[in-house]
């Protein structure tokens, strides 16, 4: 589920905005399926449910593209697309159907739960929530991760390594420690040994994967990065300054 947004009108006082709840977080499906989604308000209000295209940022960061450009998006239906959900919760049904032509792998959309504000406001109060709904399309598929660089990021004393990673496969890879490892070196001996910050990469698709380090090593350096992928470990060398 990505986060709540809220809209509001500018220079009016907005009222309390009511609270938006989903329940289970993600939908995760196998090949054409459906699930139902239990939806729950502080307070009775009514809800719109749309489909909308997914996708993550390079750094990770959730995301709405249009349902057009969305790939799974169009395989989404929800019903009902409009009712009214309170305390005691309304539960949705959703719905997957990827064509016979769809390539094998994972692929994601978005559904959006929208509150919307009762006809006698005259300020636009929206709560806003996201369900990530993903669905594995069976067939063969191919894994292949690619490092594509690395650079150093200084965040005041704090050095952030930026690894660019490609997902060329057609499954979704996590990326955390025991994934991707990075050493480092200074006149061939270890000093310190790093792990990232775990994200996704989704099919098809590029990032940015952070490795912190927060030692007081200076200078010229060799960034020793292990990646495990579906054919076993590759090891890159890079030279950096911190």
């Amino acid at each position: 589920m990505i986060a709540l947004a809220l809209a509001a009108a500018a220079g009016v006082a907005a009222p309390a905005v009511t609270s938006l709840s989903v329940s289970p977080p993600r939908v995760v499906l196998a090949g054409a399926g459906q699930m139902s989604l239990r939806v729950a308000a502080s307070r009775p209000v009514p809800v719109e449910a749309a489909p909308a295209g997914f996708a993550l940022d390079l750094r990770g960061r959730p995301r709405i593209v249009p349902t057009a450009a969305g790939g799974a998006a169009r395989w989404l239906t929800v019903r009902p697309r409009r009712f009214v959900a309170g305390p005691a919760g309304t539960f949705v049904t959703v719905t997957m159907r990827p064509p016979a032509a769809a390539r094998p792998g994972d692929h994601d959309a978005l559904l959006l739960l929208t509150a919307l504000p009762p006809a006698r406001l005259r300020v636009d109060v929206r709560a806003r929530i996201g369900v990530v709904v993903s669905v594995r399309v069976p067939g063969p598929v191919t894994r292949r991760l690619e490092l594509r660089g690395v650079r150093v990021r200084r965040r005041g004393r704090l050095r952030v390594l930026e690894l660019a990673v490609a997902n060329r496969g057609d499954v979704t890879e996590s990326l955390r420690r025991r994934r991707l490892t990075v050493v480092l070196m200074r006149r061939g001996r270890v000093f310190a040994r790093l792990l990232p910050v775990a994200r996704e990469l989704l099919p098809r698709s590029s990032g940015v994967v952070e490795v912190p380090y927060r030692g007081r090593v200076r200078g010229r350096v060799t960034a020793r990065v292990v990646l495990a992928g579906a054919h076993g470990r590759v090891v890159h060398g890079y030279p950096l300054r911190l």
